[in-house]
């Protein structure tokens, strides 16, 4: 058993939707310190293109900015990937948006707006993006992991609707999706983080010593734990867990 060999990530492809900050930043720079050339994609170029130049100090990090709350946002990524790769070893679905308000006041747009970033726009990107994930299938299987949310597995006390259930739906499309792409050498999986620093949780970013107290670990998420899930799932050590939801958060969602 070769310990080195199964953790490692040397010479492989990835891309990392929503990469230029906050969870998928961290995701991003664990893959680009390990030999990763990885791509990022955030709706903001400017943020992105700093963030990619940022992250290539420890390696090769590309900036593919695009907005994927649209199908023309898709493939236009898509396409901007296929001018530079013939093949991806690892699609990250990470972009992500929320909205909280009142029930009585809960805007269409806001639901809308949530849902096609976080539950449709996986499916379409992986769809779209399986050609290039099933030509990376040989000696090792190609991986999709889908950023998910402990919000998608217990209740928090904000009204933040659509963002439960567009989560809760994305741990189950990617079950479902697990089980399908495993025939073509593609290996699923999800990951639900908890409280981790960033600009969609501020009140971890900004709030840290206060919220620790309900954080069974007694603290918030540090970057190395996302970027070591990641790591774990996107290398050989991963390649059996097909479907699952590996819950990466102190133990809240066990203690809410």
């Amino acid at each position: 058993m070769d310990i080195k060999a199964l953790f490692s990530l040397e010479g492989r492809t990835a891309l990392v939707t929503g990469g230029s900050r906050g969870i998928g930043r961290m995701i991003a720079e664990g893959y680009v310190r390990s030999g990763v050339r990885t791509y990022i994609s955030s709706r903001k170029a400017e943020v992105c293109d700093q963030t990619a130049e940022e992250l290539s100090q420890w390696g090769e990090c590309i900036s593919l900015p695009a907005d994927l709350s649209t199908a023309e946002g898709v493939t236009s990524l898509v396409g901007a990937f296929r001018e530079r790769e013939e093949k991806l070893d690892i699609l990250v679905n990470n972009a992500g948006a929320a909205w909280g308000a009142p029930f009585e006041e809960f805007p269409e747009g806001g639901w809308d707006k949530v849902m096609n970033i976080n539950l449709k726009s996986p499916f379409f990107l992986t769809q779209a993006l399986h050609k290039d994930l099933t030509a990376a299938s040989g000696e090792h299987p190609a991986k999709v992991i889908n950023i998910a949310s402990i919000d998608g597995i217990s209740l928090n006390p904000l009204e933040t609707y659509s963002y439960h259930a567009s989560k809760a739906g994305l741990i189950h499309l990617t079950k479902k999706l697990a089980v399908r792409l495993a025939q073509d050498g593609i290996v699923m999986s999800a990951i639900a983080p908890g409280a981790f620093a960033s600009e969609m949780n501020f009140e971890a970013r900004d709030h840290a010593d206060e919220i620790k107290d309900n954080i069974p670990a007694g603290r918030i998420g540090r970057d190395e734990d996302m970027a070591g899930a990641a790591i774990y799932l996107a290398s050989a050590a991963g390649d059996y867990v097909l479907g699952s939801t590996l819950i990466v958060d102190g133990g809240v969602a066990y203690a809410r």
